[in-house]
């Protein structure tokens, strides 16, 4: 899906290494200066990896899916590559960046990875504050870790999933109490539901669609999302719809009925009155809304 014509608008960035040729993860300290340009600057993107960045100083100004961030100190912050980044203004900072890929996460041979909190983002958060004892543990493994990423000593990247390993569980405890997001039976249903919502969002919106998918019944597979996510399916699949809905109005000049159209609405009238009822003003107001913030 991700191939079609209004997705390829937002651009998405590659992970390049510093000759330019694709990498799979990097890790770099910051003490003031920027990899960045101007040039980037209110430009939407999706990056391809996912960028995690541990800030002891700075107050650059970003956007990850239309929320805005004032870097802080002792703060983490994180995002997957699914999400839309615009970087308003960029300062010095001093911290530890962190990119790593979806091929890289696949090296861990127990597949465990993939499943942490942090990587799962099921709370869609992109913010982690940290305490002092959080603050020193996640910077002294970075710091393993770029040592290491520098070193290419043998069993260079067993060690650094290894470290990459300790860093993600430890940061999936903090998301976990951060984001209340508590443990349950019915913890391994909601993940599956989440990723087929996320593969099928532009032309299944109905909860009997996914059930099915699933091979459970529709009743069963509604109680269960309730339970562990604390809202209805249905709600769910809107929110996701909603959300890339507003993506598309806020980063592309593609027409409403385009959008609509893009997203399984046939009628771009009903896509007008979903997008009323869920955010509360039509698709133009918020578009124009919107892009007042960069006027």
């Amino acid at each position: 899906m991700e191939s079609n014509t209004l997705v390829k608008n937002i651009p998405r960035s590659p992970m390049l290494g510093a000759n330019g040729q694709p990498i799979h993860f990097d890790i770099w300290e910051v003490n003031g200066e920027h990899r960045e340009y101007p040039a980037i600057f209110l430009k939407p993107h999706r990056k391809d990896y996912y960028f995690l960045v541990l800030v002891e100083e700075g107050s650059s100004r970003h956007w990850v899916d239309m929320q805005p961030y004032t870097l802080q100190p002792s703060r983490f912050y994180f995002s997957a590559p699914h999400q839309v980044h615009v970087k308003e203004q960029a300062k010095p900072m001093k911290g530890i960046i962190l990119r790593f890929t979806d091929a890289f996460l696949a090296r861990d041979e127990t597949r465990s990875l993939k499943q942490l909190p942090i990587i799962q983002n099921l709370h869609n958060g992109h913010e982690i504050s940290l305490d002092a004892t959080a603050m020193c543990h996640i910077k002294d493994t970075m710091q393993h870790m770029v040592a290491e990423y520098h070193a290419q000593d043998t069993w260079h990247n067993s060690m650094l999933i290894a470290y990459l390993q300790v860093l993600l569980i430890f940061l999936s405890r903090l998301y976990n109490e951060q984001f209340q997001d508590a443990v349950q039976p019915g913890r391994e249903l909601l993940k599956h539901f989440t990723a087929l919502v996320e593969q099928h969002y532009r032309d299944l919106h109905e909860v009997a669609a996914y059930a099915s998918l699933m091979n459970i019944s529709a009743g069963h597979l509604g109680d269960t999302i309730r339970e562990q996510a604390g809202k209805t399916a249905i709600a769910y699949i809107h929110d996701r719809v909603l959300l890339e809905a507003r993506r598309l109005l806020f980063h592309t000049d593609h027409s409403i009925k385009e959008i609509a159209y893009e997203l399984g609405f046939e009628d771009a009238s009903y896509f007008n009155r979903f997008f009323k009822r869920l955010g509360g003003q039509t698709p133009l107001l918020y578009r124009n809304a919107t892009r007042k913030m960069y006027h």
